[in-house]
Parts: structure tokens; sequence; C-alpha cells
């Protein structure tokens, strides 16, 4: 069942700014979050997600990506004109050439820049999907109308949308069933919607989201389709809970400063057990219902694979340059870059950093033709999804190898510079090559280690080896692509030619000299 909601005009131009469909500003972006929201960390409901000490700077972050889709020294590369007299980031829409697609790519970079990369579930993130809606409404059978209701309401404010698409992982030791009480399934519908209970992990930066949008990884559990709804819900909506991890944030405020943890005290994307306890979801926010076909087929069908694999590999191309950048610096203040071997890694680092940037730009230059639109190869995007696995944890024990005790020969807390007693000590005995000073030395170091060494760089290590699937999910997705796309059978033909040129009596083609006249093998 869907609602009855009149056609949209996709097609109306508007020369002015309609001021109800542009983006947030950073200081409505903070205000949003103050909607009664139901957010739990350390057995207490969160009042304000924007002003707890768990979330407030990661807020902050994400408000000056919102502030600077409204920089006019920005504006043209991050945003596009909407139908409707308004304007959006540009991957909240799907691209009809390479230009535009190159386009999207550069904005997710300029975007992912203020976060130095390390915000994954940026509000872009999701435009992977919000983008399909427009030019793949009719994979949505029943309810295409609303996938073209999304694709303009969430270009009107530039909404973030987040998602939650992974059942928790309990009980696998109990047969099939396992789970049936735990995972998500309809328990009601009516003539306004349905109701939904049970949980969804791990909800990246879910409670710093408007939506949520519910989906599947893979074919749906449950061959049953109260297990199949796809939807979008409010993260406000009742009945919706987010049961919050640790946070890195409050633990850096708490036990350091941002001089101490630069990275934790401002970046940390919460992630949480999703809990939906009998929401309610009105028929305009559902995509899939009662429909296990088009539930099994979501991950392949909706589009959104090769574009969130664009979003990552770009966001991943910026971590790297700031990772190299750090990386190379704290070689040089602990006077280790002119050793050959020192070298040698930091050049390996850089190749992956190379590899990643023209992995991203294969996909943004690709242009496979879909529904009158264009997306990534799937080819290119599934090469970096198994790259992106192996890279960090590659990258991080090159760094642990080469700045090694550097990375923990620091003093306990910036109070330490302050304390006449002892900064004369450290003044002398933390002081970095070069002539850099202690403070420099230790800044540097102390950001190195927020990035791969504290719960906070541990936890992105982990984030980035299980990105968009399991280490079996992405790597059978390239073996699934070359099969679809006929590139496996063109590999083992190719193979095949060179086999077809010999058999057991030689040379099968007349330009190439058979060995009778020198083998002795042959001459018995």
């Amino acid at each position: 069942m869907t609602i009855d909601t009149p056609e949209l005009s996709l097609g109306t131009s508007q020369k002015s700014v309609n001021k109800d469909f542009i983006p947030f500003t950073g200081k409505e972006y903070l205000e949003s979050l103050n909607d009664g929201r139901e957010v739990w960390i350390y057995g207490e409901r969160v009042k304000n997600v924007a002003e707890h000490p768990a979330f407030r700077n990661s807020a902050r972050m994400i408000a000056r990506m919102y502030d600077a889709l409204h920089d006019p020294a920005r504006k043209d590369i991050l945003t596009v004109p909407t139908e409707w007299g308004g304007f959006t980031h540009r991957f909240y829409r799907a691209a009809n050439n390479v230009a535009e697609q190159v386009a999207s790519r550069d904005a997710i970079a300029e975007w992912q820049k203020i976060a130095w990369g390390w915000m994954g579930r940026s509000p872009d993130y999701k435009g992977c999907f919000l983008g399909t809606l427009g030019a793949n409404a009719g994979f949505y059978e029943g309810y295409e109308q609303n996938a073209l209701n999304w694709y303009r309401k969430a270009q009107e404010k530039t909404w973030f949308i987040n998602h939650a698409i992974m059942n928790p992982p309990v009980d696998r030791d109990k047969g099939p069933d396992a789970g049936k009480d735990v995972f998500i399934r309809v328990v009601k519908e009516d003539d306004k919607g349905i109701y939904v209970t049970g949980a969804k992990v791990v909800a990246t930066a879910s409670a710093l989201t408007h939506y949520t949008f519910i989906g599947h990884v893979g074919p749906v559990a449950f061959q049953d389709p109260a297990y199949c709804p796809v939807f979008i819900t409010p993260t406000n909506a009742p009945g919706v809970k987010l049961l919050s991890r640790i946070s890195n944030e409050q633990r850096a405020a708490v036990l350091g400063s941002p001089f101490d943890y630069p990275l934790s005290s401002r970046l940390d994307e919460n992630d949480a057990i999703l809990v939906l306890d009998n929401v309610f979801v009105p028929w305009e926010n559902v995509f899939i219902h009662n429909n296990l076909k088009q539930a099994n087929a979501y991950n392949t069908g909706s589009g959104y694979l090769e574009r969130a694999s664009l979003h990552g590999c770009t966001r991943f191309a910026v971590k790297m340059d700031f990772l190299v950048g750090l990386y190379s610096r704290a070689l040089e203040i602990t006077g280790a870059s002119t050793f050959h071997g020192v070298q040698s890694q930091l050049g390996e680092v850089i190749a992956w950093r190379n590899a990643f940037w023209a992995l991203s730009d294969a996909m943004a230059k690709s242009a496979m033709p879909w529904n009158g639109m264009i997306r990534p190869d799937p080819h290119f995007a599934g090469a970096y999804r198994v790259l992106n696995q192996i890279a960090m944890p590659k990258i991080k024990n090159i760094i642990e190898q080469t700045v090694a005790s550097g990375l923990i020969y620091l003093n306990s807390h910036t109070a330490d510079f302050k304390s006449p007693e002892i900064r004369g000590y450290l003044d002398t005995y933390a002081r970095g090559s070069g002539g850099a000073s202690a403070e420099e030395r230790v800044k540097v170091m102390k950001m190195l280690w927020d990035a791969i060494g504290t719960e906070f760089g541990a936890r992105h290590e982990l984030y980035e080896i299980n990105y968009i699937g399991s280490n079996d999910v992405t790597r059978q997705t390239n073996l699934f692509a070359a099969r679809g796309t006929g590139m496996l059978a063109n590999c083992q033909a190719f193979a095949q030619t060179a086999m077809d040129e010999y058999d057991l009596n030689g040379w099968t083609v007349p330009d190439l000299i058979n060995p009778d006249d020198v083998s002795i093998l042959t001459k018995r």
C-alpha cells in the first residue's frame, strides 16, 4: 500500500532561490538536533546531543560542513541548483554524464577536507542511496512515488540521513531461527502505515542525524515477508532508541584535552545499537513491504553500492592525504626521515595514497549506463572495497615500525607543559629533531597516536576493515560482478587463446618453431 500523492514535477526550473529549499546552516543544524530524540549513554538519556560532552564537538564538525554549503568560496564546488528553486549537495543527485559524476566526487572530497577524511558518515554519505531514488524509482514496485518524494525531500534541506542495515550478530550458534526475536520485522499494519520492532547495528553517527534508513545487506535473514521492510524513520520518532557505545569525545574531554586527543575530541562518530520498539512508519516513508523478491535484490538492485564505493574511496583518499602528511612530519621530527629503509616505508604509504586517488578517479570518470543516467563502474568499486580492508592495517603497521617508541615517548597531558617544575625537563628531553620544540614534537606525536593507537584510532582501523561489508562479501562482489558483466568469461577466453597455440605434439600455430631439432627427449 502507498499513500496517494500528486506527481512531482522534477523539471521545473526557477531562477530565484527559494529559502524553504536550501540546506541548513550550521546553527540551524545544531538547533535541529534538540528534538526529543532518545539517545542513551552511560546509563542516562541525553537531553540535547548538540550540548552533551559525548557528542557536542562532533556535531559542530558536521555544522561546519553545513556552513560550507553556504560559503561563496566553496558553494560552486559543493552544491548544485535543484529544479524546485533551491540547491543541494551535488552527491544527492544521480549523474547524467561523466562531468557531473566527477563534480560529485569533487564535492565529496571538498566536504571531507573539513574533517580530514575521518567522518565516513558525513551527511553526503547517504547521498549514495538518496541520489538513486529519482533515476531508479521503478525498482520500488508499488512505492515508486515514495522514492520520488524522498528524492526531492532529501534535497530540500540536504537532510542528514544515515543508515542501519546490519542485523545484530546474536545467537548465531542456534540455527536458522536465531534472531527472530531480535531482527526488525513488521508487527502490525493499518491504513496509515506499518509498525516495526527489532534492532539494527551499527548505527554510526545516528545520534547526529535527522533520519535513519533501514534496509538490508544481502538476502533478508528470514524468508518471511514480515522481515523484509525497507523504510526511513525520523531519529526522534516515538519508540526509536539509540544505545551508544563509549564516547571517545567525552573520554578525551574528561581525561585529556584537545592537545592530547585532537581527533577523538571532535571527530567521534558514535556508533549505536538502533532499537525500534513498536515504531510507527507512515506509508509515505516505506520503500519495500511484503515483497521478499525486492528486498533480497535491494543490495544490488537499488544502485547505491557503486555510489557508496565512490564516496568511501574518495573519503579514504582524503584521509590518506592527511596520514601521509602527518606521518612524514613525524619522521622528520624524530630524525628518521633520512634513513633509507624508512624512506622506502614512506614511499609505500604514498603508493597506497596514490592507489586510492586513482580508484576514485577511475570510478568518477567511468560511465556505466543506468536508467538514463550513469553510475561508477562496479569493477573499480569492487577493487576499492577489497583494498580498503587491507590498506589501513598495513599502513598502521608501517607507522608503528618506523615511528616506534616515538608514539609513546610522550608526557601525560598538556598540563605538564604549564607546570614550571617540569617544563624545563620536557623542553630538553622531549624536543624534536631539526630544531623542533618539545611542544611541537609532542603535538605531532599525540595527533599520530590518536590516529592509530588510541581507542579512537583502533575503532577507525576496524571501521575501514569492515567498510561496506565483511571481508568475504567484498571479495565475492568482485566475483559476482565479473560473472555478471562477462568479464570473467572474457578473461578465461583470453587465457585460453594462449593454451590454444600448443598441444601434446607442440606448437599449433605456423609462426612458432617446434623444438624437434634440439630436444633430447623427443629424439629418444
